[in-house]
C-alpha cells in the first residue's frame, strides 16, 4: 500500500501496473534479506569478538597464574632441597635404634610429598623440564594399562580403544602417562557407584579451526588421547575454573586441586590442547589434541649413544657455582663426602675468578641455570672457552631455557631442584661410569 500511495499521482494514469507492483515487492524482498543477512553476519561477529575476548582473558589469566606458581615453585625447590637433603644425609648417619630417626624420617616424607607438589605446579607452569621423544600414545596407554586398571577398582569397567595407524607426536612418554594417570583418577572419583571408564586414541583432521569455550584448536593433523566416564558430569561454573591450581570440587583432605592444572601445563607445553565435554549426570570427556609429528628423527639411536667413559685420576675437582646459600652449603656437603674437592661460587664472576687462579684441573662443573646476572649457560661458554671438554651439570627448579642445553658438540647434563644426596650421586655416577662415586654419604 506504502507503494502505491507513492506512485499514486492527479489521474488513474499514475497508478503502477500489476507487473511494475511486483517488481517492487520483489526489490524490497531483497533489499529486506539483505538487512536481515547483514544483522545476523554482525551479531556472529559480535559473538565471535565477545568468544575471543573471553579467550584472551582466560589466557591472560592463567599465564599470569601459571607464573605465580612457577615463581613459588621455584623459590619452594631451593627450600626443599635443604629440608630434603640434609634429612637424607642424617637418616644416613642414624641406625635403625636411634630414638630420633622416625622423626627424622618423618620430615623426610613431608619434604618429599612438598617436592610431589611443587613438580606439579612446575608442570602447570610450562616449567618443568621435559624429554620429547617421538612416540605413538597407543604404546603408552599399553604400558600403563594395567596399572591405571588396579588403580580404578573392580567396580569400574575399564575399556580401551586404540586407533591402529595413529599418528606420531612429539612428547614426553613420562608425562603421557602423567595425563593419563590424572585424568583416569578424576574419572574414578566421579564414579563412587561404578561405571565405565573408556581411554581411546584417534586421528583427527581439522579442516577449519575447532572453536568451544575458552579453546581454539587451528586446523591441522593431530593424535588425540581421550578419556571418558559416565559418572556425574560437571556444571557450566566448574567447567569455567577446572584448570586452576587448588580448585577442586572433592572432599576436603581427598585431592590437592592440582590434578587438572597440572594435565593442562604438561599439554600447553608439548604445543597441545585439551578439551573438556561435560554436563551434570551425562559424565565427562576430555580430549588431549597432539599435533603430528611429521620430523623424521632418530631418537633410539641417539640415545643409545649413552654417556662418554669418563676415567679420571683420583676423585677429580668440582667447581660448584649457586647463588643460593644453604643450597650451595648443602651442595657442598655432598659432593666432598662422595670424595671430590670442591671449590664453590655464588655467582658467574667469582666462579671466573676461580679459574684463572686455579693451575690445576678442574673434573666438572655444576652450576644453577638461573642465577642473577651471568647465568649458568653464559657461565658454562666462557668455562669452556679458556678449559675445552669440561663437563656441566646444571641445577635448577625449573628450566625455561631447557632447550638450550641440548647441545651435541658440549657434555652437558640437568638435573633438576630439589637436589639430596642419592639424587645427586646418582647423577655423578651417569657423568663419571668409570669413578667410585658413593651412592650414600
Amino acid at each position: 500500500q506504502q507503494v502505491i500511495r507513492e506512485y499514486s499521482g492527479p489521474g488513474p494514469e499514475s497508478v503502477p501496473r500489476g507487473n511494475e507492483i511486483s517488481t517492487l515487492v520483489h526489490a524490497n524482498d531483497l533489499m529486506l534479506e539483505t538487512i536481515k543477512n547483514h544483522l545476523a553476519e554482525r551479531t556472529r561477529a559480535e559473538d565471535a569478538l565477545r568468544k575471543s575476548e573471553s579467550q584472551l582473558r582466560q589466557s591472560l589469566k592463567m599465564e599470569a597464574v601459571g607464573k605465580l606458581a612457577g615463581g613459588v615453585a621455584h623459590d619452594f625447590n631451593n627450600l626443599l632441597s635443604v629440608i630434603t637433603g640434609y634429612s637424607e644425609i642424617l637418616l644416613f648417619r642414624l641406625d635403625g635404634r636411634n630414638p630420633i630417626r622416625r622423626e627424622v624420617e618423618e620430615i623426610h616424607k613431608a619434604g618429599e610429598r612438598a617436592a610431589s607438589l611443587t613438580r606439579q605446579l612446575l608442570a602447570f607452569s610450562r616449567r618443568q623440564v621435559l624429554k620429547p621423544k617421538r612416540l605413538r600414545m597407543n604404546e603408552v596407554v599399553e604400558n600403563i594399562g594395567t596399572m591405571l586398571r588396579r588403580l580404578i577398582g573392580d567396580h569400574i569397567e575399564f575399556v580401551t580403544e586404540a586407533q591402529a595407524d595413529l599418528w606420531a607426536v612429539r612428547a614426553d612418554p613420562s608425562q603421557i602417562e602423567q595425563i593419563l594417570m590424572n585424568l583416569t583418577i578424576n574419572a574414578r572419583d566421579a564414579m563412587p557407584k561404578g561405571g565405565k571408564l573408556v581411554i581411546s586414541t584417534a586421528n583427527v583432521r581439522l579442516e577449519r579451526p575447532f572453536v568451544a569455550r575458552e579453546l581454539t584448536i587451528p586446523p591441522g593433523r593431530y593424535a588425540t588421547l581421550q578419556v571418558s566416564d559416565d559418572g556425574c558430569g560437571m556444571e557450566e561454573a566448574v567447567l569455567d575454573r577446572i584448570f586452576e591450581p587448588f580448585f577442586s570440587t572433592k572432599d576436603p583432605g581427598k585431592g590437592t586441586g592440582l590434578g587438572l592444572s597440572t594435565v593442562y601445563g604438561i599439554v600447553k607445553q608439548s604445543n597441545g590442547y585439551i578439551h573438556v565435554d561435560s554436563a551434570p549426570g551425562n559424565g565427562t570427556a576430555v580430549t588431549v589434541y597432539f599435533p603430528e609429528d611429521t620430523a623424521e628423527e632418530r631418537d633410539a639411536e641417539r640415545e643409545a649413544s649413552g654417556i662418554p667413559d669418563i676415567k679420571l685420576s683420583g676423585t677429580g675437582t668440582v667447581l660448584l657455582v649457586e647463588d643460593e646459600p644453604m643450597v650451595r652449603e648443602l651442595a657442598v656437603e655432598i659432593l666432598k663426602q662422595c670424595g671430590f674437592h670442591v671449590l664453590d661460587a655464588e655467582n658467574g664472576d667469582m666462579a671466573l675468578a676461580i679459574c684463572d687462579r686455579y693451575d690445576r684441573g678442574i673434573d666438572l662443573l655444576v652450576t644453577d641455570l638461573a642465577m642473577p646476572g651471568m647465568n649458568g649457560i653464559e657461565l658454562a661458554r666462557r668455562v669452556g672457552d679458556t678449559r675445552p671438554g669440561t663437563p656441566v651439570l646444571f641445577m635448577s627448579g625449573y628450566a625455561e631455557d631447557a632447550g638450550q642445553l641440548e647441545d651435541p658438540d658440549k657434555e652437558w647434563h640437568f638435573l633438576q631442584k630439589p637436589i639430596s644426596p642419592t639424587v645427586l650421586s646418582r647423577k655423578l655416577r651417569e657423568i663419571f661410569p668409570g669413578q667410585e662415586v658413593a651412592t650414600q654419604v
